[in-house]
């Protein structure tokens, strides 16, 4: 069974930087799409970006140009770097990885809270 493990989530004030990891397990991960996603209070889960096995990236249009998404499958791992920051961007953030649509695993999230 595949599974994902966040980690970095922290508060940190408005133009501050973070770093997120994602580590999965298994053999497969170089296959497979890995992605961030979040979550607001109060509103729904919403895709933050994702990296393809090929190594193609995707971000959503309100963190383009701040957040870079990259992956290191000798690590296994998905990492999000996160740079200044926005009181706007304070969600759960959810590591993802992608077999397929019907293979899916999500990370148990990890807290972001940008505010002075």
């Amino acid at each position: 069974q595949v599974q994902l493990v966040e980690s970095g989530g922290n508060l940190v004030q408005p133009g501050g930087s973070l770093k997120l990891s994602c580590a999965a397990s298994g053999s497969s991960v170089s296959i497979a799409q890995l992605g961030w996603y979040r979550q607001a209070t109060g509103k729904e889960r919403e895709l933050v970006a994702t990296i393809s096995a090929g190594g193609g990236v995707f971000y959503t249009d309100s963190v383009k140009g701040r957040f870079t998404i990259s992956r290191d499958n000798a690590k296994r791992t998905v990492y999000l770097q996160m740079n200044s920051l926005k009181p706007e961007d304070t969600a759960v953030y959810y590591c993802n990885l992608r077999f397929s649509s019907w293979s899916e695993y999500w990370g148990q999230g990890t807290q972001v809270t940008v505010s002075s």
